[in-house]
């Protein structure tokens, strides 16, 4: 019995891991993706932000962070305000963006 306790508990973590988000891959798709505009360090962009006329959230502060993962992948798929969805991102991608941008804490 413990035999097989200790396979399903591998078993689960190796799926866990499979479904992961990986935010080393999330680094690329964003520095791809959003760098641009929101800064290679989640800092947002000046001349971006003073050309679109608008205030936007460094990825870095609690705002940004304390959002769920959810409401994240939410933004880049439909966007918010003047930022465009994020056409080029989707799928396993977002969750990987999602999972860089919440190693960006301040």
């Amino acid at each position: 019995m413990k035999t097989l306790v200790n396979v399903l508990g591998v078993a689960a973590m190796a799926a866990a891991m499979t479904f992961a988000a990986n935010a080393t891959a999330g680094k690329a798709i964003y520095d791809r993706a959003c760098k641009t505009c929101h800064g290679a360090d989640g800092t947002p962009n000046p001349g971006i932000a003073k050309m679109m006329k608008v205030d936007m959230k460094d990825l870095k502060s609690d705002d940004v962070q304390n959002m769920s993962d959810a409401d994240i992948k939410k933004i880049v798929t439909d966007g918010k305000g003047k930022m465009k969805p994020v056409k080029s991102v989707s799928g396993e991608a977002i969750d990987n963006v999602v999972a860089y941008i919440k190693t960006l804490k301040k």
